[in-house]
């Protein structure tokens, strides 16, 4: 494909391979990869359309939205928090947010919070898109929820109440957003290009977004979902639902409000190069920056929740706050944390190899963990380190 630009360290000639084959064979309408080793640049690649419906060029500087790749971006303020002294993982939420004990929460923790085990992962009555956003309504909403189960005994994906969660606990420890918190704190030290809460001024760097059909390749096999999982996306009263209908209608993703919301669990925009910018700041220096200690590390990818999932209806792993590697969310190896966001991109960390890995799209497939495009670059890489 003509139009991939950008540059691969030697050795690496194979990661630009399957980004070439994403657009030739993987539906990839616009996209962008970058990854570092131990705190370097080896991967830059960026092509397609910078918009999923048009024909302007993808530019070295276009930034998309991550969905829920941009929970592993919030969850390291809370973990730097604590890491600072500021924040105590094994105090009950209420310690910093009193209202939010209400119906049957007062023993839930943080660490609950970030391990998707407070057991609020859906609302009784759902919000709307400015209701989402208005900075208040979420975090009424879920302290006053009563919890689908007991805090801290079961795990289930809370899609969007993530960011009503931590949003609001940030604020109550630090005083400000965690959008601002993420700008002053990681963003600008780091000089990386990623948001929660588009600023005006870089709206117009970021493409549209849309869905789009992974192509059917002659001799593919098509990966039919469980009976379950079907079933459990098809009902619209089971909990998966529920869940990832907390805000109703779904927000337009492409609205300039939508991108300047403060959305921790989906609503955050980034560069590729941004995305894995962050993730190697979480294992190494990235010119003299560092935000984990490993300590911290430890704790981003020691297993707090694993087996079935009461919202994604299949086994998940999670540290505070990141995917661990499993089936499910296929990662580099069995030490990687990260997040992948519904659709496709995806962000990540390996501290065995020191690979930090950023991939983002304008072109979401059907998928919430394992998109193919993501994961034929992991593969790439992974091949690349085992030569």
């Amino acid at each position: 494909m003509s139009d991939v630009q950008g540059s691969v360290e030697p050795g690496y000639e194979a990661v630009r391979d399957a980004f070439v084959r994403n657009f030739t064979h993987r539906g990839d309408h616009g996209a962008a990869i970058a990854v570092y080793r131990d705190g370097q640049k080896v991967v830059d690649l960026w092509g397609g359309t910078k918009d999923v419906d048009g024909h302007a060029p993808w530019a070295v500087d276009t930034a998309q939205i991550l969905r829920s790749a941009t929970k592993g971006i919030a969850t390291a303020v809370p973990l730097l928090l604590h890491q600072r002294g500021q924040l105590d993982l094994d105090a009950p939420v209420a310690t910093y947010w009193p209202e939010f004990k209400a119906k049957g929460k007062e023993r839930t923790l943080v660490r609950h919070l970030l391990s998707h085990r407070a057991g609020v992962p859906a609302l009784d009555r759902p919000l709307t898109p400015a209701e989402a956003a208005d900075g208040e309504s979420g975090p009424a909403a879920v302290a006053a929820q009563t919890p689908f189960w007991e805090p801290g005994t079961e795990h289930g994906y809370h899609a969007h109440t993530f960011s009503w969660l931590l949003g609001e606990l940030v604020r109550r420890v630090t005083g400000r957003t965690l959008g601002r918190w993420v700008a002053e704190e990681i963003a600008r030290p780091l000089g990386a290009d990623l948001w929660i809460g588009l600023p005006e001024e870089e709206t117009a760097r970021v493409g549209r977004v849309g869905t789009v059909e992974a192509p059917h390749l002659p001799g593919a096999i098509t990966l039919r979902p469980k009976r379950a999982v079907s079933a459990a996306y098809a009902d619209p009263d089971s909990l998966t639902r529920r869940a990832f209908g907390a805000i109703d209608p779904l927000p337009d993703q492409n609205d300039p409000a939508y991108r300047a919301a403060e959305l921790p669990a989906a609503g955050g925009i980034s560069t590729a190069r941004g995305l894995a910018r962050f993730y190697a700041a979480t294992i190494g220096e990235v010119d003299g920056r560092r935000l984990f200690a490993p300590a911290t590390v430890a704790l981003a990818r020691t297993e707090e929740s694993a087996g079935p999932d009461r919202v994604l209806v299949v086994n998940t792993r999670f540290g505070l706050g990141y995917m661990l590697h499993s089936p499910a969310s296929p990662l580099l190896g069995p030490g990687s944390f990260g997040h992948p966001g519904s659709g496709g991109s995806l962000g990540f960390a390996d501290p065995e190899s020191g690979i930090a890995f950023g991939y983002v799209t304008n072109g979401h497939q059907k998928g919430v963990t394992a998109d193919p495009r993501a994961q034929a670059l992991v593969r790439a890489v992974r091949e690349t380190l085992e030569k």
